[in-house]
């Protein structure tokens, strides 16, 4: 039998995690030889970013849990690499999985290399460009010691190969996150809040902000609110506040009375909200992937993407950080002139599936670790 490390920290890779270990066990149920120990770094600690996701989406307690917390991006990439670092000396793994672009991923791949156990990468291969964002920079440090590489486009590819990956350590595989998506969309639970907001399909807008070149600074903070709030013409704006968020929120003299603040949703909630939003403003990601497989519209408050199949493909366009650009962009939408978008390649809810069929081929000629 071979041992998978699968490494999670952060909301975003639980979420990425649960199709890859849904596959692991559809694996071994039908007499495959790969097994998976799940670990946990602690890296988001509050329950509401951490605890709930696993309940909801049928992930199970980890194996590990590092426990690393709170602390300054260096002392939690520290912690996270001294902490697998020992569970590798006492308990070897035949690999690595690392998902994502969160700290956890870039210190266990370190971790995990300089152990000599090898490292695959899913989500390998996007890149935004920004080298101001600290997920750019874990995604780069993690490829360039990456060896399998699971894509979730052909331009994550093409990144790669440009950057001299030969095509055999590439694969294109799809997108976990649509895999988790695709699974629960007949189960995403409306919030308690939504009847008492007076919420109505359509008839309002979700905001998600956390990005420090949009949050930060008060001064810029407080004019992107009133650009949000004047383009929304008076629908109601639920605001799921990130922690990083709120610490500037705080100290904000005034935020439009249109802005609904709730604390972070859990999965299913977070995404009933969305698939019944009239459209996303954001500076996120992921969601991006996510609107564009439900057909919301997504305004993204950034001047570059990682993703920009969202773009060229979905419903997401973006805007840019100036909140002046937000104006005709919403009018736009109000004029009913948004584009419908459609859905990626191979984001068909089987990525799992692909991985795992992968790993048993990768796996099955290398040698057993030392036990």
């Amino acid at each position: 039998m071979k041992l998978v490390d699968i490494i999670a920290g952060a909301r975003p890779n639980f979420m990425k995690i649960a199709p890859i270990i849904r596959a692991f066990e559809t694996s071994k149920a039908a007499g495959g030889q790969l097994r998976y120990r799940l670990i946990h770094t602690g890296q988001h600690y509050d329950p509401r970013m951490s605890g709930e996701f696993f309940r909801q989406l049928g992930i199970p307690a980890p194996d590990v849990n590092l426990e690393v917390g709170s602390g300054t991006q260096a002392e939690q990439t520290g912690a996270i690499m001294l902490g697998y670092e020992r569970l590798l000396m006492d308990a070897r793994s035949d690999m690595c999985l690392v998902v994502g672009d969160v700290t956890s991923t870039m210190a266990c791949a370190i971790a995990a290399q300089k152990l000599h156990v090898p490292v695959a990468h899913v989500e390998a291969g996007i890149r935004s460009g920004d080298w101001s964002m600290p997920e750019e920079i874990n995604r780069m440090v993690t490829d360039a010691i990456t060896n399998w590489f699971f894509t979730t486009s052909e331009v994550a590819g093409a990144n790669l190969r440009r950057a001299g990956v030969g095509d055999e350590r590439i694969f294109f595989v799809g997108n976990t996150m649509i895999d988790t998506l695709l699974a629960n969309l007949s189960c995403l639970q409306k919030p308690g809040f939504f009847d008492e907001l007076g919420l109505k399909a359509g008839e309002y807008f979700v905001v998600t902000l956390h990005r420090p070149a949009n949050v930060d600074q008060g001064d810029a903070f407080s004019h992107l609110l009133a650009a949000i709030g004047e383009g929304t013409r008076g629908l109601p704006v639920v605001f799921p506040v990130h922690p990083r968020t709120a610490k500037t929120l705080r100290d904000l003299n005034e935020v439009p009375p249109i802005f609904k603040m709730v604390d972070p949703q859990p999965y299913l909630e977070f995404n009933y909200l969305v698939k019944h939003a009239k459209a996303v403003i954001t500076d996120s990601g992921g969601i991006t992937e996510e609107t564009t497989v439900m057909g919301v519209p997504c305004l993204t408050l950034r001047d570059s993407t990682e993703r920009p199949e969202t773009v060229t493909t979905g419903t997401n366009e973006l805007i840019g950080t100036n909140p002046a650009a937000l104006g005709p962009a919403l009018d736009k939408l109000f004029a009913g002139q948004w584009k419908k978008g459609a859905i990626p390649e191979k984001w068909d809810g089987r990525t799992g599936e692909r991985i795992v069929q992968v790993l048993e081929q990768l796996l099955a000629h290398t040698p057993t670790r030392a036990e």
